[in-house]
């Protein structure tokens, strides 16, 4: 029997891709002839730099808003808004609408008087124009007092402090001002062999730093012996371009020959632009501190607004001053583990906070967690029936108090988070 179902080539279906015919394959190879270029029209020439950068202003010119409109088809005046399409907008010398009170634009077209009465005027500080600003950066070993330095340099607590070694884990910035200068002081976590991948970050926050300032201070304790880890931020120190401050701290702790004995060994330590001896804790040689580092701020306008001394956030301040309070007579182990967050802050002001408000008398909520690494440093945190997280919320609500101006209610838990300063995630939680 003979087959007769229609035998149509695959190729040859609609839905299959074609095979291209052989007249097809030679036109595809053939070179494309390219039209010779024709001479420029009479008069044409290309414009020069000058005319280009004066070319038409589309908010300005007439010219260039008739082309348009004359470019336009039945379709572009159908999409165009109704509303505002005959209204003539007031313009200022550079072209801007000018805005009335309400924040519109004027849409008449008002006389030059119109014109100076609703422009809004910019008020710009004066300064000298001699007025210099800059940043410096202070770098040392763990508990070198760099953040005591850089409370009395500015005049207010701004960093919280503690006998325990790295207790700064954040840049802390603090602002001097002068009359016709402004220091912005950044107080850094200390240098050390980091042990953990905390200690690591804190390192390279250092260096990163140390390469968008002006002048850096080097501290460098005067009751302690020069050690390896001076010796080492010295060699981090010599390959920067910026200059570098020595300053021996802890002045008052050591006898007058001890502290010239410091001071000579500093001398040969490296190179340095000034090497000033001071006492933070009695305020001594800080105002000579004070102008060695205005002879290295650059001629700027101010930084930072006339009274503001420092830019750190409310709830970084909060949880700082949680953990300061919560380090005084513990152990030495402990102050490597904690870490405070602040969870929340409700005011018992806002009509959304009714329900989650504690205690009486209208008091600002706070409740902040403190964080450690094992169940054993937790217990050490909370005390025998409590005592020690009482005495930390007791130490710490006063400074808060302080530092918001208002009565508070200060919640404290205290969470275990197995290894955090080893644990990326954990770290990112944190906050590092």
């Amino acid at each position: 029997m003979t087959d007769t179902a229609d035998h149509t080539d695959p190729a040859a279906r609609d839905d299959q891709p074609q095979v291209p015919t052989d007249a097809f394959k030679e036109a595809s190879t053939e070179p494309l002839e390219m039209p010779e270029p024709g001479p420029a029209p009479a008069g044409f020439r290309f414009p020069t730099d000058a005319e280009l950068m004066d070319g038409p202003n589309p908010l300005t010119d007439p010219d260039e808003e008739e082309a348009d409109d004359e470019g336009e088809t039945e379709n572009d005046e159908a999409d165009d808004e109704p509303d505002g399409s005959d209204v003539a907008v007031l313009l200022d010398a550079d072209g801007f609408p000018i805005l009335n009170e309400d924040g519109d634009a004027d849409e008449t077209a008002g006389t030059a008087d119109t014109a100076d009465s609703t422009r809004v005027e910019i008020t710009v500080p004066d300064f000298p124009e001699d007025f210099r600003a800059g940043f410096a950066c202070i770098v040392g070993r763990p508990n070198a007092g760099k953040s005591t330095l850089t409370n009395a340099l500015v005049g207010a607590k701004i960093a919280i402090t503690s006998g325990r070694p790295q207790t700064t884990r954040h840049n802390v910035r603090g602002v001097i001002h002068k009359d016709k200068a402004q220091i912005v002081l950044v107080d850094t976590p200390g240098l050390h062999r980091p042990r953990t991948l905390l200690g690591k970050r804190l390192n390279d926050l250092v260096r990163e730093t140390l390469t968008d300032v002006d002048v850096v201070v080097f501290c460098i304790p005067a009751n302690e012996k020069i050690g390896p880890g001076d010796r080492f931020i010295t060699r981090d120190l010599a390959e920067l371009r910026t200059p570098v401050v020595a300053v021996v701290t802890k002045a008052d702790t050591v006898t007058r020959e001890a502290l010239a004995a410091q001071l000579l060994a500093v001398s040969e330590l490296g190179e340095w632009a000034d090497i000033v001896p001071v006492s933070a804790q009695r305020n001594e040689q800080i105002d000579v501190l004070e102008e060695v580092l205005l002879k290295h701020m650059p001629l700027s306008p101010p930084l930072y607004p006339t009274g503001e001394i420092t830019d750190e956030p409310q709830q970084v301040m909060i949880a700082e001053l949680v953990r300061e309070a919560a380090l005084e007579g513990v152990r030495d182990e402990l102050p490597h583990s904690l870490a405070v967050v602040v969870d929340e802050i409700a005011d018992p002001d806002d009509e959304r906070e009714v329900g989650r408000i504690k205690g009486v008398g209208g008091r600002l909520q706070v409740r902040v967690s403190l964080v450690v690494e094992r169940d054993s440093q937790k217990a050490i945190i909370i005390g025998r029936g409590g005592r020690r997280l009482k005495e930390v919320g007791v130490n710490a609500r006063k400074g808060i108090e302080e530092l918001l101006g208002r009565k508070v209610y200060l919640d404290l838990h205290v969470r275990t988070a197995k290894d955090w300063q080893s644990d990326p995630k954990a770290l990112a939680r944190l906050g590092f």
